[in-house]
């Protein structure tokens, strides 16, 4: 993902990503968060993970080291410990761009997802659902997995129907087949 270059708002060590969060929701920055988690400081180890935010709320998330994005690259930044924390102020229209870029959609993340996975803050999380415009990105992806993952009837019927078999095949293994009946 490539971002403007931005203002710096802050820049400093904390002791998790909460704060960072936090301060970014709580003054509506409209711009981007990079987040060297505790293994880049202390160990030298690669990557750093960027996070997208417009009116404080989370759009986009990627991480320099694993190159993944969205869920995943939450999933890389997510540990406890120290995080250097930078805060950069974007104009709206050049971080637009960045949100309407090929490829923007893969890095989405749902609103909420971000203090859920790195804080645990479930207040947190709902006011940045609460916030989040209904033209945000990530609001397909949804919020809840188990939400989301029960909304898709097809997936749930293979998984019925996958247990299904596979108890019968178990069943018959055991020499069970005649108490199925």
């Amino acid at each position: 993902m490539k971002l403007p270059e931005g203002d710096v708002v802050a820049s400093r060590v904390l002791d998790d990503h909460e704060r960072a969060l936090r301060a970014a929701f709580d003054e509506r920055l409209t711009g981007y968060l990079v987040l060297e988690p505790s293994a880049t400081l202390l160990l030298d180890d690669d990557g750093a993970g960027v996070l997208t935010v417009r009116d404080g709320v989370p759009v986009l998330a990627s991480h320099t080291g694993t190159e993944r994005g969205g869920a995943d690259a939450l999933a890389d930044l997510a540990g406890p410990g120290p995080v250097k924390a930078e805060r950069r102020a974007v104009d709206p229209t050049d971080l637009a761009a960045v949100h309407d870029a090929d490829g923007a959609d893969a890095l989405a993340v749902a609103p909420g997802e971000p203090a859920r996975v790195l804080t645990g803050d479930r207040d947190l999380a709902a006011a940045a659902r609460d916030r989040a415009p209904d033209d945000h990105p990530g609001h397909d992806a949804g919020d809840d997995p188990l939400e989301s993952f029960l909304e898709n009837e097809n997936r749930v019927e293979q998984l019925r129907e996958d247990a299904r078999a596979e108890a019968e095949r178990r069943a018959e293994e055991w020499g069970f087949v005649d108490e199925l009946s």
